[in-house]
């Protein structure tokens, strides 16, 4: 399957650069760089970007996972690229917008370089509902503060929706893994993606508040009726644009604490080291998993 691009625009265009992270047809070969991409991992931290790509590196036996891999996005500084065989691995920065206008460019990129059958995963952090933490939660759909599975954007101020539904065979691939490895506990549910980190997500610790503990939990527990497992800040963007595209795409995020018991990170940064590192060993499983078929 081809990425599919629904803008005519374009076609009539002399050369297209994407800016944000200093590529463009003009002034590289794009099918050549990134012909063989098959698998598209992509995280809020720059940091985790690179220390995926050493990991699965490592795992498909394409390198040594103590190299250092360039970064392919040097000339700027908004967003960090890797590459290693048909894995490429990109941060996207924190929030909707951030992961927009990245998506926007590597749709497009993967797209002039001809690149065919390409899965997107997802990987972060999130704050868990109902869950013990470092439970990974699989996204069966993106849901928006008000539990509707949806992405809504202005158009030329006009409100425009769009599905957030993400690939079920994907996600059960995904959770067929976790069980594999057997090392984590593993869940598939909805995830709400907010547009804030403190009161969009009912924390009582930000800078204002307005509503009581007993409002927070009374909301959090609606959001567990609603499918709700999880709360992170870009699925439903990632979900909506991937579906355009004809991408077949997972969020898989772990979650950093029970939202229902608290609103700030406590446990150990070695423990939330490990914690993080379990949605990268998954998605490295399903890969490694992929390439042998």
């Amino acid at each position: 399957t081809s990425i599919h691009i629904s803008n005519p625009h374009l076609n009539s265009m002399k050369e297209d650069i994407l800016y944000h992270f200093d590529l463009g047809t003009g002034s590289h070969d794009l099918p050549a760089m990134f012909g063989d991409v098959r698998f598209v991992c992509v995280g809020g931290s720059p940091w985790r970007m690179k220390a995926f790509i050493q990991y699965i590196a490592g795992e498909l036996g394409l390198g040594d996972p103590n190299a250092d891999y360039p970064n392919i996005c040097a000339g700027t500084d908004r967003y960090s690229m890797y590459k290693a065989g048909p894995v490429l691995s990109v941060s996207h920065g924190m929030g909707i917008p951030s992961i927009a206008i990245m998506l926007h460019e590597l749709i497009k990129l993967l797209y002039h370089a001809k690149c065919t059958n390409v899965t997107f995963l997802r990987t972060g952090t999130s704050g868990g509902v109902g869950l013990e933490p470092g439970t990974v939660v699989i996204t069966k759909q993106s849901v928006d503060a008000l539990f509707k599975p949806q992405f809504e954007l202005v158009i030329l101020g006009k409100t425009v929706v769009r599905s957030t539904d993400l690939d079920e065979e994907l996600a059960q691939q995904l959770l067929q893994c976790s069980q594999e490895i057997d090392e984590f506990k593993t869940v598939i549910g909805n995830t709400m993606c907010t547009t804030d980190f403190y009161e969009g997500q009912a924390r009582l610790d930000g800078a204002f508040c307005s509503y009581t503990e007993k409002e927070k939990l009374s909301y959090l527990k609606d959001a567990y009726e609603a499918g709700v497992r999880n709360i992170e800040m870009e699925s439903s963007v990632f979900a909506a644009m991937c579906k355009l595209s004809g991408i077949r795409a997972a969020v898989v995020c772990v979650t950093l604490l029970n939202r229902l018991e608290g609103d700030q990170i406590s446990s150990s940064h070695d423990v939330l080291v490990n914690y993080q590192q379990r949605p990268q060993k998954l998605v490295g499983f399903f890969i490694k998993k992929q390439l042998q078929v």
